[in-house]
């Protein structure tokens, strides 16, 4: 079984990943958040610092690109092979409102002759491997026969489904049929992505369906950062490491930012997600969340690892 890290924008980025890397090795994939080629500058500085390989040893990182425009995603993709990077994936999931409007994540799916001449331009002129994360459709399931036929067209080094819509967001549930057409009809190997955010789901998940042997986990590691390492080894989170994992992100954080502002910003980002392990919780968070100061902040986070207990339960996550 292999376990990926979901791209999470403004959460995910190099300073994350080392950081769980470290303590929590049991990932096969990084993604990166999404990179967007511009007609001037296919990188921004954050974006260049994000996948250098200095600041990525010691894991596999497959940066995501999200464009609509194959000559921006062919120049990127031969950049990035300069940096030494042999794969990327193109991001088609995307649900973002600002995001879609422009025809691009998500929102491309609304157009798939334009996606099947994008690609039939990409795979003509890129000599990389490709993979594509990937929604089921734009507004109605239905959409994802003709996109399959497109996937199913071209020779992805793998095509990794999330099944829900874009009008879906995080809501609703993961639409299945959708994924077991994909199982029955891909042509491509498939990685699942959606809602697996505790052992329990993941187990019930290869249960249901074992041809499958690769997952993409997203809001479920950000809540507890071994559920990797839990899938496949068993490793149950504790809360000294937990504590040592979070001390550690917080201090590479303040090493790279200037003033306690923008790094509080970082780590109140987290709690969103972390702050669902602990019993008790709701005093805590909220302290955390009114914070101003460092030191402030890592008083109320000391007392609460201290306070309350970890207990890893069922939660949904609509964000």
């Amino acid at each position: 079984m292999k376990c990926y890290f979901a791209p999470m924008e403004g959460i995910t980025g190099y300073i994350y990943r080392q950081v769980h890397h470290q303590f929590f090795p049991g990932i096969d994939k990084y993604f990166t958040p999404f990179l967007t080629p511009g007609s001037k500058k296919l990188m921004t500085l954050k974006e260049l610092r994000d996948i250098l390989p200095d600041n990525n040893q010691g894991y596999h990182l497959v940066p995501q690109i999200l464009t609509n425009q194959a000559q921006d995603f062919i120049r990127l993709a031969e950049e990035l092979r300069e940096y030494g990077y042999e794969e990327v994936n193109l991001n088609l999931g995307c649900p973002s409102g600002t995001v879609t409007a422009k025809k691009k994540g998500s929102g491309f799916l609304e157009f798939p002759a334009q996606l099947e001449k994008f690609l039939d331009e990409v795979f003509e002129n890129l000599d990389m491997k490709i993979s594509i994360k990937t929604r089921i459709g734009k507004d109605e399931p239905e959409e994802f026969a003709e996109l399959l036929r497109i996937y199913n067209q071209f020779p992805l080094e793998e095509l990794i489904v999330h099944p829900r819509i874009q009008s879906d967001y995080y809501k609703n549930e993961p639409r299945m049929e959708q994924f077991q057409e994909a199982i029955k009809y891909s042509k491509n190997s498939l990685c699942y992505n959606g809602d697996l955010f505790t052992q329990e789901r993941c187990d019930k998940f290869f249960k249901e369906y074992p041809t499958i042997d690769k997952v993409m986990l997203g809001r479920g590691l950000l809540v507890n950062p071994a559920l990797a390492e839990q899938m496949q080894k068993g490793r149950i989170l504790e809360k000294v490491t937990l504590k040592a994992f979070h001390d550690k992100l917080c201090e590479e954080y303040t090493e790279i930012m200037s003033g306690d502002k923008n790094v509080l910003f970082k780590m109140k980002e987290l709690w969103f997600y972390m702050g669902n392990l602990f019993t008790d919780n709701q005093k805590y968070l909220k302290k955390i969340k009114k914070s101003q100061h460092l030191d402030e902040y890592q008083a109320i986070v000391a007392e609460m690892f201290q306070v309350c207990s970890l207990e890893i339960k069922e939660m949904t996550y609509e964000r």
